[in-house]
């Protein structure tokens, strides 16, 4: 059996393959493009990718694919086999440096929100040497950008790439004001946490909601939900502990970081955190991540749910998107160090930060909008759809000495003393964590905690990047004209501070007064659903900030918007349809069948003795009856609506008749057939209720 050490990356063409398998002009060629930037050199694609399929076949190999992220929010690939016919009658394994570098994905197929029409079909996929090439299920992977025959982007990992670039430019130039001439790249780096829910597979089958929509549309609370606050870092159940053994596994030699792993607040609900990496791998590894956990279930008789708000009444799943600047030397350009007040360019780096969250609140707010994550964002398990910034007693002190131009006396970091010898003494930190803000600096890096999910992480990073490139765009371009730049700089920060000090929150994100007082008060955005925040999206100054650095077009702006709003559109359909189909064939039936059964035990009991009491099937019957009506009344009313929902022909007509008519009528049916639910027997009730799906796995 191998170790960890020995099967980690075991299927990936990382560069520990390359130096064996590669001449060292090939090499350095392609290590230039992979650490420094450097284009591509096309010559040297024939030497990888002979290389590539020699090593791939040698375990197992026997297909190829472009493995890519387009607009669907899921992975997608097509597999070639490495055979060429031989003029034996055989064949022989090839794969090409053109077959390498390039693809021809059916374009029309994919979402474009208006760049491709049906009859424009050719697309293209572009071969990032940036992410290395692995192997699952016996293909070759090769990690892809994916366009447009006109060259529009129509995936996630285009414009995430060109946002790394735009950051990367101005921070070098900022880096270079202070006399750093040696660094030769600045990447940010990204460890999403990634939240989940595992149930048994039995059961799941047997609901139509999970099956269809990823969530529970109906269900009664249980008697005992989160409330005892005893799964959360609980003792892993052993039919969970093998599957995350197994997970682990299969992470680990596909090179993913996997290193954490607990039970979450909720029943069923766990976590997995990696190590984080350059933000265009862990990209690719949270898809690889999330792929995995449903595969990895399936065979565990599991099934992982993705969605953010799979159960009603306990806490959703989000996904942390830890993230943070390093250079390509490994400096850390968020590290505070021993005295952060005296750390002029940290200072300047946060400020940039700050800076961005408060001019681009809206894009933040887009960036994790979706159907799903509607349900929890303000919903005190995850934070509010206001943003804010979290930096603690210190750094607040800090920012608030250099705004009041006063000195800043820096507080003592004294000692832990828990009052029991044997326990050791640790340094205490020089402020708390905060789990209700958007946005948190913890140590070293920011913590985005609004992500859904089961979203890509390339959304939030691409918008995190690009509004983090203008705040350094605009203090190089005026500190590099600075007569006196120490004065200039210490200008720039102030001004920054005042300037944008309302985004900085400390206290309880979950506080009402808190919201009533970033909006009132403070001029913040709340935008509370998906069709609220998504126009914003075409506003001048975020179509702006996009295309000056050039991480979009104007033509892919619109087409995003035009996309994500269909999605949502399209989700809430699903779910309310699925929801009239439940109501009809299952639930109706099932409270007319226990109706009739209670109106038969009545007339059973009154013929053998009419002195018998039959009060309570008699006021069973009389509830019944009342929700069966009123069940019938609001699903037909759900299904009017969804009638008059197809004679719209505008998304954002649609989204928002669907927010204000749809999610409400669908509120209401579930309220009445949770209520159901209570009344009937278990034997009678057609699918696994709350109790069974939460605590149904050991």
């Amino acid at each position: 059996m191998k170790t960890i050490t020995e099967s980690f990356g075991s299927m990936v063409f990382d560069e520990r393959v390359m130096k064996a398998t590669l001449s060292a002009s090939v090499y350095s060629s392609l290590e230039k493009t992979i650490h420094e930037g450097a284009r591509l050199d096309a010559t040297v694609a024939d030497a990888v990718a002979s290389a590539m399929k020699d090593w791939a076949v040698l375990r197992g190999a026997t297909h190829y694919t472009h493995w890519f992220q387009p607009l669907t929010g899921i992975t997608a690939e097509k597999h070639d086999s490495f055979i060429t016919p031989s003029p034996d009658g055989g064949v022989i394994m090839e794969f090409s440096g053109k077959e390498l570098i390039k693809g021809e994905p059916d374009a029309s197929s994919f979402p474009s929100g208006g760049l491709r029409a049906t009859f424009e079909a050719r697309g293209y996929t572009a071969w990032d040497p940036t992410s290395y090439a692995f192997i699952k299920d016996n293909t070759l992977c090769i990690p892809t950008a994916f366009c447009s025959y006109g060259g529009e982007a129509l995936d996630k990992k285009t414009p995430l790439l060109r946002s790394m670039e735009a950051l990367n430019r101005q921070a070098l130039r900022i880096l270079r004001l202070f006399g750093n001439s040696t660094a030769k790249y600045v990447h940010t780096s990204v460890g999403p946490e990634q939240e989940y829910f595992l149930i048994d597979k039995e059961m799941y089958l047997k609901r139509k909601d999970l099956v269809y929509t990823g969530r529970t549309l109906f269900g009664a609370k249980p008697p005992k939900g989160q409330e005892m606050d005893d799964h959360y870092f609980g003792v892993i159940k052993p039919r969970v502990a093998a599957f995350m053994e197994d997970l682990n596994q299969e992470l680990w030699k596909l090179g993913v970081l996997a290193k954490t792993e607990h039970n979450e607040v909720a029943p069923a609900q766990h976590e997995l955190a990696p190590i984080y990496t350059t933000t265009n791998v862990a990209t690719d590894h949270n898809q690889l991540t999330m792929e995995l956990l449903q595969k990895t279930a399936s065979r565990h008789h599991l099934v992982c749910l993705l969605h953010e708000k799979p159960f009603a009444g306990v806490n959703g799943s989000g996904k942390h998107n830890n993230w943070s600047m390093t250079t390509d030397d490994g400096s850390n350009l968020f590290t505070p160090g021993a005295t952060p007040y005296e750390n002029a360019q940290f200072l300047l780096f946060l400020c940039a930060v700050i800076k961005a969250v408060d001019d681009y609140q809206d894009l933040l707010r887009i960036s994790v909008a979706t159907a799903g994550n509607d349900h929890r964002l303000g919903a005190n398990e995850a934070p509010p759809a206001v943003m804010s910034i979290f930096l603690g007693n210190e750094l607040t002190s800090i920012l608030e000495a250099i705004e009041t131009d006063t000195p800043y006396f820096a507080e003592k970091r004294s000692k832990m003393k828990l009052g029991v010898d044997v326990l050791p003494k640790f340094t205490k930190d020089t402020t708390d964590r905060n789990r209700t803000s958007p946005f948190a600096f913890t140590g070293n890096k920011f913590e985005f905690r609004a992500l859904g999910s089961s979203d890509s992480i390339a959304c939030v990073n691409i918008m995190l990047n690009t509004a983090v490139a203008e705040s350094l765009k605009i203090y190089a371009d005026r500190l590099e004209h600075a007569k006196d730049f120490p004065s200039a700089l210490h200008a720039m920060i102030r001004k920054t501070i005042k300037d944008h000090k309302r985004i900085i929150f400390n206290g309880n994100g979950y506080d009402d007064t808190w919201i009533r007082e970033a909006v009132k008060e403070r001029g913040l955005l709340n935008y509370r659903t998906t069709p609220d925040c998504l126009p914003h999206l075409l506003d001048q100054k975020n179509v702006e900030l996009l295309t000056t650095h050039k991480v979009f077009t104007p033509a892919e702006l619109s087409s995003r918007m035009e996309i994500i709003l269909e999605n949502y559109c399209k989700s809430i359909t699903i779910e309310a349809t699925t929801m009239v189909d439940m109501v009809m064939k299952e639930i109706l039936p099932a409270i007319s069948s226990y109706t009739l059964e209670m109106a038969q035990i009545a007339r059973t009991k009154q013929e053998v003795d009419a002195s018998l009491s039959c009060v309570y099937e008699k006021e069973v019957l009389h509830q019944l009856t009342g929700l069966s009506q009123r069940i019938h009344s609001q699903v037909q009313a759900l299904s009017d609506h969804l009638v008059a929902l197809q004679e719209l022909s505008d998304t954002c007509r649609t989204a928002f008749q669907i927010r204000d008519v749809i999610l409400p009528s669908m509120c209401t049916l579930r309220v009445a057939c949770d209520e159901a639910e209570l009344l009937c027997p278990k034997r009678l009730w057609p699918f696994p209720t709350y109790g069974d799906l939460l605590f149904g796995v050991w």
